[in-house]
Protein backbone atom coordinates (compact mmCIF):
# COMPACT_ATOMS: atom_id res chain seq x y z
CA UNK A 1 0.00 0.00 0.00
CA UNK A 2 2.80 2.62 1.04
CA UNK A 3 4.59 1.77 -1.67
CA UNK A 4 1.52 2.58 -3.97
CA UNK A 5 0.94 5.91 -2.53
CA UNK A 6 4.90 6.62 -3.22
CA UNK A 7 4.56 5.74 -7.05
CA UNK A 8 1.60 7.78 -7.22
CA UNK A 9 3.27 10.37 -5.63
CA UNK A 10 6.23 10.46 -7.86
CA UNK A 11 3.59 10.21 -10.86
CA UNK A 12 2.02 13.82 -9.65
CA UNK A 13 5.33 15.10 -8.93
CA UNK A 14 6.40 14.61 -12.44
CA UNK A 15 3.50 16.42 -13.70
CA UNK A 16 4.15 19.63 -11.89
CA UNK A 17 5.80 22.61 -13.23
CA UNK A 18 9.60 22.81 -12.86
CA UNK A 19 9.33 26.24 -10.56
CA UNK A 20 6.36 24.43 -8.11
CA UNK A 21 8.79 20.66 -8.12
CA UNK A 22 11.70 23.15 -6.88
CA UNK A 23 9.50 24.58 -4.64
CA UNK A 24 8.91 21.68 -2.88
CA UNK A 25 12.19 20.40 -2.90
CA UNK A 26 13.52 23.15 -1.31
CA UNK A 27 10.73 23.24 1.49
CA UNK A 28 10.91 19.64 2.28
CA UNK A 29 14.24 19.01 1.89
CA UNK A 30 16.37 19.77 5.09
CA UNK A 31 18.46 23.08 4.63
CA UNK A 32 21.67 22.90 5.60
CA UNK A 33 24.27 26.05 5.75
CA UNK A 34 27.16 26.88 3.13
CA UNK A 35 30.52 28.54 3.98
CA UNK A 36 33.57 28.68 2.71
CA UNK A 37 37.34 28.76 4.05
CA UNK A 38 40.36 28.57 2.97
CA UNK A 39 44.15 27.15 4.11
CA UNK A 40 46.24 30.35 2.92
CA UNK A 41 50.43 28.85 3.28
CA UNK A 42 53.55 30.52 2.52
CA UNK A 43 56.23 29.08 0.60
CA UNK A 44 57.79 27.69 3.81
CA UNK A 45 54.95 25.58 4.43
CA UNK A 46 53.27 27.69 7.28
CA UNK A 47 49.68 28.40 7.76
CA UNK A 48 47.74 31.40 8.50
CA UNK A 49 44.99 31.14 11.41
CA UNK A 50 42.94 33.60 12.76
CA UNK A 51 41.23 33.80 16.20
CA UNK A 52 37.78 35.16 16.41
CA UNK A 53 36.03 36.90 19.00
CA UNK A 54 33.57 34.25 19.78
CA UNK A 55 35.48 30.99 19.26
CA UNK A 56 38.45 29.67 22.16
CA UNK A 57 40.42 28.36 19.06
CA UNK A 58 42.50 29.03 15.91
CA UNK A 59 40.85 28.38 12.63
CA UNK A 60 40.82 29.17 8.92
CA UNK A 61 39.81 32.62 7.63
CA UNK A 62 36.28 32.41 5.64
CA UNK A 63 32.57 32.21 6.16
CA UNK A 64 29.15 31.98 5.16
CA UNK A 65 28.07 32.39 1.65
CA UNK A 66 25.51 35.07 0.56
CA UNK A 67 22.54 33.73 -1.01
CA UNK A 68 23.50 32.99 -4.81
CA UNK A 69 27.15 34.09 -4.14
CA UNK A 70 29.72 31.67 -6.05
CA UNK A 71 32.03 29.96 -3.47
CA UNK A 72 35.38 31.35 -4.56
CA UNK A 73 33.73 34.97 -4.86
CA UNK A 74 32.99 34.44 -1.16
CA UNK A 75 36.12 32.97 0.46
CA UNK A 76 37.91 35.81 -1.18
CA UNK A 77 35.80 38.58 -0.13
CA UNK A 78 35.62 36.67 3.72
CA UNK A 79 39.58 36.67 3.71
CA UNK A 80 39.68 40.30 2.33
CA UNK A 81 37.11 41.86 5.25
CA UNK A 82 38.69 39.76 8.25
CA UNK A 83 42.49 40.09 7.47
CA UNK A 84 42.67 42.75 4.72
CA UNK A 85 44.90 40.76 2.18
CA UNK A 86 43.79 39.25 -1.21
CA UNK A 87 44.45 35.76 -2.59
CA UNK A 88 45.01 33.15 -5.08
CA UNK A 89 43.40 30.32 -4.71
CA UNK A 90 45.09 26.94 -6.14
CA UNK A 91 42.26 24.41 -7.73
CA UNK A 92 38.91 23.66 -6.89
CA UNK A 93 37.84 23.26 -3.08
CA UNK A 94 37.24 20.14 -1.02
CA UNK A 95 34.08 19.86 0.78
CA UNK A 96 33.47 18.87 3.87
CA UNK A 97 29.56 18.04 4.98
CA UNK A 98 28.45 17.68 8.91
CA UNK A 99 25.27 16.28 8.78
CA UNK A 100 24.68 17.03 12.44
CA UNK A 101 25.51 20.63 12.24
CA UNK A 102 23.82 20.45 9.25
CA UNK A 103 26.57 22.55 7.42
CA UNK A 104 28.42 22.35 3.92
CA UNK A 105 31.95 23.82 3.99
CA UNK A 106 33.52 24.46 0.92
CA UNK A 107 37.95 24.37 1.80
CA UNK A 108 40.12 25.98 -0.34
CA UNK A 109 43.82 26.14 -0.58
CA UNK A 110 45.08 29.37 -1.21
CA UNK A 111 49.03 31.64 -1.03
CA UNK A 112 48.75 35.64 -1.03
CA UNK A 113 48.07 37.30 -4.16
CA UNK A 114 51.08 39.46 -2.82
CA UNK A 115 53.56 37.80 -0.82
CA UNK A 116 55.63 40.61 -0.33
CA UNK A 117 52.37 43.15 0.62
CA UNK A 118 50.57 44.25 3.70
CA UNK A 119 50.87 41.67 6.46
CA UNK A 120 47.37 39.86 6.93
CA UNK A 121 45.94 41.31 9.94
CA UNK A 122 42.71 41.69 11.72
CA UNK A 123 40.30 43.97 10.05
CA UNK A 124 36.91 43.29 11.47
CA UNK A 125 35.50 43.64 14.76
CA UNK A 126 35.13 39.19 14.66
CA UNK A 127 39.01 38.98 14.31
CA UNK A 128 41.02 38.95 17.34
CA UNK A 129 44.55 37.81 15.84
CA UNK A 130 45.91 35.98 12.56
CA UNK A 131 49.27 34.61 12.63
CA UNK A 132 51.53 32.23 10.64
CA UNK A 133 51.98 28.96 12.10
CA UNK A 134 54.16 26.23 11.30
CA UNK A 135 52.67 22.98 10.68
CA UNK A 136 54.36 20.94 12.92
CA UNK A 137 53.16 24.11 15.58
CA UNK A 138 49.69 24.25 15.08
CA UNK A 139 47.61 26.29 18.27
CA UNK A 140 44.61 24.45 19.59
CA UNK A 141 42.08 24.36 16.04
CA UNK A 142 38.48 24.55 16.05
CA UNK A 143 36.97 21.05 15.47
CA UNK A 144 35.44 23.03 11.74
CA UNK A 145 39.18 23.65 10.54
CA UNK A 146 40.64 20.31 12.00
CA UNK A 147 38.27 18.71 10.06
CA UNK A 148 39.06 21.03 6.96
CA UNK A 149 42.80 20.07 7.52
CA UNK A 150 42.13 16.37 7.19
CA UNK A 151 39.48 16.81 4.03
CA UNK A 152 42.42 18.47 2.54
CA UNK A 153 44.94 15.84 3.36
CA UNK A 154 42.87 13.54 2.00
CA UNK A 155 41.74 15.21 -1.25
CA UNK A 156 45.65 15.94 -2.05
CA UNK A 157 46.97 12.40 -1.36
CA UNK A 158 43.80 10.87 -3.80
CA UNK A 159 44.80 13.23 -6.52
CA UNK A 160 48.51 12.08 -6.19
CA UNK A 161 47.69 8.80 -6.29
CA UNK A 162 45.19 9.09 -9.37
CA UNK A 163 47.97 10.82 -10.93
CA UNK A 164 50.55 7.71 -10.66
CA UNK A 165 47.78 4.64 -11.11
CA UNK A 166 47.82 3.52 -14.69
CA UNK A 167 44.15 2.77 -15.71
CA UNK A 168 43.03 -0.56 -15.62
CA UNK A 169 43.55 -2.32 -18.93
CA UNK A 170 40.66 -3.52 -21.17
CA UNK A 171 42.68 -6.18 -22.72
CA UNK A 172 41.97 -9.42 -21.36
CA UNK A 173 44.91 -11.08 -23.11
CA UNK A 174 47.60 -8.26 -21.64
CA UNK A 175 46.11 -9.11 -18.16
CA UNK A 176 46.69 -12.45 -18.07
CA UNK A 177 50.27 -12.23 -19.83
Amino acid sequence: MVNRVHVLLLRIYRRLPTGVRRWLIRVLSPSFTVGAICLIERDDGAVLLVRQVYRARWGLPGGLLKRREDPAVAVRREVLEEIGVEIDLAGEPTPVVEARPQRVDLVYSARLADPDGPAPSPRSAEILDAQWFARDALPELQHETATALVALARSSRAQRASAIVPPASTDPVRDHA
